[in-house]
């Protein structure tokens, strides 16, 4: 008895330990199953978000070859397509410091700057301005606006920003003033162009200037801090500054959010088309094509003139070649056709002037006749205090831009950067960049005779923007090859898309 016992339990204990092998041997297979499950969505996700340059590449070699007859594969409906938001991914914006985030102290050194250029150019370098104060613990005196620029605007800037809040919003970050103290008015000042793209090494260095003044005045403000290799805390005071801080003025938040309103009302949803066919871009770029031989002369005579424009001889048709140009209003109506709109589509045009007027838009209204401008939203009693000060016109544009189902520049300058930075910002809503360089290819096809607008010009169009519609990428660095100080043009710049610093997943932040 006692030996069966015993060999009863041998035989037990031998089938436990059998089972409790297999059943670690499982877990462990299990274990390495889901590891590798993890990797592979992780990889696919990743790979989802970068956009590949080369895949545009391959959609311009489209465009030279004549096998290409397949639309592109629909995995959602058309409408959905054109008017939703791409996959987010979950992304939300973050702009809480971190914990190891120094807040300012009191400091008897004072910033003031003069801002330049136009409304988006000044409001990213003010932004810089605020994170430079803040490296430098300086006390930051409210900055004063371009009034020399090509729109000889008089505002200051309470006219165009929301002054009280500017101050109360950053206040943990820098003090700012509105003036400088009496006792330091007629003290001598430092003069400073800081350099362009200047990193956290740069600035304390130039806090050896206080040594000798109390007062830093910045002749410039675009561009003072690079795009990337900054702390965290540093971009995401950048974001604060841009995006909550520098609010517009109580009287243009409330007449762009009125004509926001009676957009959505009359038009339900609507394309906000930044038209950026005006005198001052294209005497700028040099771009004359489509125009007469006078008005070519005109606007070389105007570059010729402008003093801080340094290139002064321009070749268009080279300039065009590469995607440097502005899409004329005619190639943005095929653009927008051949993505799929219908005639029946509302347009809003952020811009200015149009460079040759009315007659300029008629073959754009062709194609979509539904154009609406600010002037046709708001009625005069409302846009009194606007007209002449182009900068608070430009403010109404943006808002409507930012808030628009989906924006579309025609040209990648200051303020169709700002606008897709901040609608990424705030959930990366649909914004289609114009593959200008591709798009110059088929419309000299067009031109030709040897590509029609229809189906065909329609599935190249819409293969060539397929990864140009706002979904989230991480902000890409210089172009390969690039050396020196030359490779920070070439990046694509912080306030364009501030991903990652300033957009983040639910597991890097939980909250905003």
């Amino acid at each position: 008895m006692v030996k069966h016992r015993n060999s009863s339990r041998s035989i037990i204990s031998s089938s436990s330990y059998s089972a409790r092998f297999f059943s670690i041997k499982a877990i462990s297979l299990y274990l390495i199953f889901v590891f590798a499950f993890t990797i592979w969505v992780l990889v696919f996700s990743s790979r989802n978000i970068q956009t590949d340059d080369q895949i545009q590449q391959q959609h311009r070699d489209l465009i030279d070859s004549e096998e290409f007859t397949t639309p592109p594969k629909k995995k959602l409906n058309e409408d959905t397509q054109l008017w939703t938001p791409p996959f987010s991914f979950g992304l939300h914006p973050c702009v809480k410091p971190t914990p190891k985030y120094k807040e300012f102290t009191e400091s008897d050194h004072y910033i003031t700057v003069r801002s330049n250029g136009g409304l988006n150019q000044m409001r990213t370098g003010i932004a810089d301005i605020v994170a430079v104060a803040h490296i430098m613990n300086a006390t930051l005196v409210i900055p004063e606006l371009d009034k020399r620029s090509f729109w000889q605007d008089s505002s200051v800037f309470s006219d165009i920003f929301d002054e009280e809040h500017f101050v109360k919003s950053l206040q943990r970050d820098v003090k700012i003033i509105k003036k400088l103290p009496k006792e330091v008015e007629s003290l001598p000042r430092a003069r400073k162009h800081f350099t362009s793209w200047a990193g956290v090494g740069y600035y304390e260095e130039m806090t050896n200037l206080w040594k000798e003044y109390k007062v830093i005045h910045v002749a410039k403000s675009d561009s003072r801090l690079a795009n990337n290799d900054l702390p965290i805390d540093i971009q995401r005071l950048r974001c604060r500054a841009l995006y909550s801080g520098l609010r517009f003025s109580p009287a243009i938040e409330s007449l762009g959010q009125k004509l926001v309103d009676r957009l959505k009302s009359r038009a339900g949803r609507y394309i906000a088309l930044h038209l950026r066919y005006e005198k001052d871009m294209l005497a700028f770029t040099g771009c004359t094509y489509g125009l007469t031989d006078a008005e070519s002369e005109e606007l070389r005579v105007m570059r010729e003139s402008t003093s801080h424009w340094k290139i002064k001889s321009i070749n268009s048709t080279e300039q065009r070649v590469e995607g440097l140009c502005p899409l004329t209003p005619k190639e943005v109506g095929i653009f927008l056709k051949g993505l799929g709109y219908t005639q029946s589509t509302v347009i809003y045009v952020a811009a200015g002037e149009i460079y040759g007027g009315d007659d300029r838009l008629l073959e754009l209204k062709s194609h979509f006749p539904n154009l609406v401008f600010k002037e046709m939203l708001a009625t005069n009693d409302e846009l009194k205090g606007f007209t002449g000060h182009a900068t608070k016109t430009a403010a109404l544009d943006y808002i409507i831009s930012v808030e628009s189902d989906v924006f579309v520049p025609s040209h990648s300058g200051n303020m169709a950067r700002a606008v897709e930075g901040h609608r990424r910002f705030l959930g990366h809503r649909r914004t289609i960049t114009p593959d200008r360089k591709g798009l110059v290819k088929l419309f000299n096809k067009v031109e030709r005779g040897q590509l029609k607008e229809g189906t065909k010009l329609s599935n190249l169009v819409k293969q060539m923007h397929q990864t140009r519609q706002g979904a989230p990428r991480r902000r890409k660095g210089p172009t390969q090859g690039i050396k020196g100080r030359a490779r920070f043009r070439t990046e694509e710049a912080f306030y364009e898309n501030p991903y990652p610093e300033c957009i983040c997943s639910s597991k890097e932040h939980n909250k905003p």
